[in-house]
């Protein structure tokens, strides 16, 4: 939720912003109208129930004569009182309820839509496979090859979009998962595994249901629950009524999840393979920090990605995500998407938002300052590791035999694997694969 000192103090960069988001500026301007209206109602129950307190008190002190004037005037006040409340409470409630459709005011992110985003850096270089030979093939039927995915199962036992990850396959994705979990204890996260069912308030307070509602699993009557779409929404309500001790730095939490969502709207799109999918796991970062220390936070979630895509010798770009592209909560949003050969094309493996007050506001997590005054938290997530990155590991190290280069940094959490060779049947499969690093 936005700050409603910015409103009242600068409408403006709420109305910019909208517009960068290609949103309806106008919104703003009934915002303003709604907390004046909702701001003189209050006052108004307020004086009149300080006018009811006052006169209360006269009723012990009152000479007999005057006492039932006295007491007829309370009782005037008290249905008066009672009015007011319900109208500024009225009052209150819409603009409440409006407020919160407003997103984020981003903070510097570059105006426009899907495609308006702004490369900031490509880093690696792209394989000719025409130049070695061969033509790459993609990252399923690599994975089928190697006897690591496994869709069609999936299809049958739990419909499109769901897969088994098989053999390699399951060990890949461990691996990962740890040389996450590794990397982000070097660098002060605390591991947290986390709920993946939430309460309605926590997946609203994350700012996840105001405009995405159709695109989360949520549990039927009489359980009000939702499955999350990553940890962030658990590790973002944490904390929630709480004032934290930020005195030290952030405080930095690794959520290990396995995430949920129901890809609305995206029929047709990425339908082959593992690359759009309904569940999938995950290492996020999540960061509570100060007003001044959030952009120095987020500029540093994204060299934690970059330093974990490039453990895994993937070419890769970072872009600048346009304001119309951003979530609801993302002031701004940097991605990592890495080079998928087969569909010339990137693909985005990793994601980092600060949220700046957005979520923290709603949650009411706050710290003290360094003259003791409470304030809102800052926010800020992003993608450490997650199933996707199998994709483009598969397509940018295959071998023109069909077998798959393990990267150095890589081995040690696939058993010491160095090469990773198709196999025949599911048997050879389970007891790995050829070429293990040091034998």
């Amino acid at each position: 939720m936005i700050d409603v000192k910015i409103l009242r103090e600068s409408p403006e960069s709420i109305r910019e912003s909208q517009i960068a988001r290609g949103e309806d500026p106008k919104a703003v301007d009934e915002l303003v109208k709604l907390e004046a209206v909702q701001r003189d109602l209050l006052q108004k129950y307020e004086e009149l129930r300080a006018e009811q307190n006052a006169v209360s008190k006269k009723v012990g002190q009152a000479e007999a004569s005057e006492r039932q004037a006295i007491i007829e005037t309370t009782k005037r006040l008290a249905s008066e009182v009672q009015q007011a409340k319900e109208a500024s409470d009225k009052a209150r409630d819409e603009f409440t309820s409006k407020l919160s459709l407003i997103q984020n005011v981003i903070l510097g992110a570059p105006s426009g839509g899907e495609e308006d985003y702004n490369v900031l850096e490509t880093v690696g270089n792209k394989r000719d496979f025409k130049a070695e030979g061969f033509e790459p093939k993609d990252h399923l039927e690599l994975g089928e090859g190697i006897k690591a995915i496994d869709v069609e199962r999936g299809a049958k036992i739990s419909g499109t979009r769901f897969y088994f990850l098989t053999g390699i396959g399951a060990r890949f994705e461990l691996a990962l998962i740890n040389m996450g979990v590794e990397y982000a204890l070097e660098n002060g996260f605390t591991p947290m595994v986390t709920p993946t069912l939430v309460r309605p308030e926590i997946m609203s307070g994350a700012g996840f249901t105001d405009r995405h509602d159709d695109e989360i699993y949520r549990m039927r009557e009489p359980d009000e629950q939702y499955l999350t779409g990553t940890s962030e929404v658990a590790l973002a309500g944490y904390h929630k009524d709480e004032i934290l001790d930020l005195s030290r730095g952030t405080k930095r939490y690794a959520g290990i999840s396995t995430c949920y969502r129901r890809e609305a709207g995206s029929h047709g799109k990425d339908v082959r393979g593992i690359i759009r999918v309904h569940q999938f796991n995950k290492v996020e970062m999540f960061s509570y920090a100060t007003e001044s220390q959030a952009e120095a936070e987020h500029q540093a979630f994204l060299g934690f990605e970059k330093a974990m895509i490039n453990k895994l010798e993937l070419p890769f770009r970072v872009i600048d995500t346009a304001a119309g592209d951003l979530g609801s909560s993302a002031a701004r949003k940097f991605d990592c998407e890495a080079w998928l050969p087969t569909q010339n094309r990137y693909l985005e493996l990793t994601s980092t938002s600060n949220c700046t007050t957005f979520q923290a506001r709603r949650m009411n997590t706050r710290y003290r300052d360094q003259n003791g005054k409470t304030k809102t938290a800052n926010t800020i997530n992003g993608t450490l590791a997650t199933t996707r990155w199998l994709v483009a590991f598969l397509e940018n190290h295959q071998q023109k035999d069909g077998s798959i280069y393990v990267p150095k940094a890589f081995r040690k959490f696939l058993g010491g694997l160095e090469v990773i060779e198709p196999v025949k049947d599911f048997c050879a499969n389970a007891k790995g694969h050829a070429k293990v690093e040091g034998k």
